[in-house]
């Protein structure tokens, strides 16, 4: 009886620090997706005035958008997957999302989970690379996916891009969402056309690239930080489950506990009756 009530015992305290890993787990997710939530507010607010910079510059040479002329050859999906586990089926929900697409697209994977998974699948992504574990490292993730992109753009290997990422919506959870990054349409921008005409010693086809790819590079820095941020919701509900799970093995071995010992101490009362039966007889 002693050994099952130390067995039971040893199991409550594996519990509890099974709960603090999840807690504590829980706790850094929470603080991830706040940090990379803060973020999006000001990549949103740097993409706008890049925005307003190109209506301004379309002014001084009016350019017509080309996506209508060009003719495809292998499209590109930059798909955001998971870095880490304990995110539910991420990864899944974004790789089903384009399911169709994928032998006839070339793959930029972000995650180390999600490549892991996407080998499982059977998919082999041209270009990945590790989510960073901070969202302050975003951005050069963003220079890094620009520059593949880029470097395969002019090589005439693909001739459009599109984003597809994970998005937390409260009381929805993840929704995955899908944005065209290349070619940039420069028709969203018309309604700035109007303004006066800015003083630049660019040329202004030069001006314009350099306005797109910035404006590109925040649109990548967005969905990145979107991604993570949704990442990280999803681990913060797994570990609210597990968190949950935790409780209710430890209540039930609490009160196997509390059994345990009243049948040790019921069993010693009856021990210590029949010796004194025995000696009074």
């Amino acid at each position: 009886m002693t050994e099952r009530l130390a067995d039971v015992s040893a199991r409550i305290s594996g519990v509890r620090q099974l709960g603090s890993i999840v807690n504590a787990m829980r706790g850094i997710a929470a603080a991830r997706a706040q940090q990379a939530r803060n973020q999006v507010v000001a990549v949103d607010a740097y993409a706008t005035t890049i925005g307003q910079a190109i209506g301004r510059a379309l002014a001084l040479r009016p350019v017509e958008p080309d996506a209508d002329r060009r003719t495809a050859n292998r499209p590109a999906l930059i798909l955001f997957c998971a870095e880490q586990g304990f995110a539910g089926a991420f990864t899944e929900h974004v790789l089903d999302f384009v399911h169709g697409e994928l032998p006839r697209s070339e793959i930029y994977l972000i995650g180390s989970r999600g490549a892991a998974i996407a080998t499982e699948k059977g998919i082999a992504p041209g270009w990945k690379r590790a989510m960073p574990s901070h969202s302050s490292g975003v951005p050069k993730l963003a220079d890094g996916i620009g520059e593949a992109l880029f470097a395969d753009i002019a090589k005439g290997e693909i001739d459009r891009a599109d984003i597809v990422f994970n998005h937390w919506r409260p009381a929805q959870g993840v929704h995955v969402e899908r944005r065209r990054l290349f070619p940039l349409d420069l028709t969203i921008f018309k309604a700035a056309e109007a303004a006066n005409a800015p003083l630049v010693y660019l040329k202004p086809e030069t001006l314009l690239a350099e306005l797109t790819f910035a404006y590109m590079h925040a649109q990548l820095c967005n969905a990145a930080l979107h991604a993570f941020a949704a990442e990280n919701e999803a681990r913060m509900e797994a570990m609210a489950r597990a968190h949950g799970e935790v409780e209710r093995n430890l209540n039930a071995l609490l009160s196997m506990q509390r059994i345990v010992r009243q049948e040790e101490i019921t069993a010693e009362i009856v021990e210590l009756a029949a010796g004194v039966a025995a000696n009074r007889g």
